[in-house]
């Protein structure tokens, strides 16, 4: 079957549930797993490391243009990955280039909506 989950992601995803982690969590997790190893061309993560992760995480800036938050719960999802699944943690000194994208946030108003009302 062409989209039969990888017995490698759904191993990641019962550990997870053993741990009790939410689901929404265990989701968003799997996807950036997912995304990173399609990233480097289906190898798997044992094959990866600090290295790969770097290109990940810059490639979601410099390419894909994503926010800080976006990029961080990719980070949060490899440092999962490698510390508790493939018991090799990440170093604490990983060099990828970093958003400076913030989050759109919605104040309300329309764009002339501030200088509308004035007394």
């Amino acid at each position: 079957m062409p989209n039969s989950p990888s017995p490698f992601l759904t191993m990641v995803a019962e550990e997870m549930y053993k741990k009790r982690y939410a689901k929404r969590t265990i989701e968003s997790y799997i996807k950036w797993i997912r995304r990173f190893i399609l990233f480097h061309n289906k190898q798997h993560p044992t094959y990866l490391h600090d290295n790969e992760v770097e290109a990940f995480l810059s490639h979601l800036v410099l390419k894909q243009d994503c926010a800080a938050n976006t990029q961080s719960s990719a980070l949060n999802a490899l440092v999962f990955l490698y510390r508790d699944i493939i018991d090799r943690p990440l170093t604490l000194k990983l060099r990828f280039v970093k958003s400076n994208r913030q989050r759109f946030t919605f104040n309300g108003m329309c764009p002339d909506e501030g200088t509308r009302h004035r007394f």
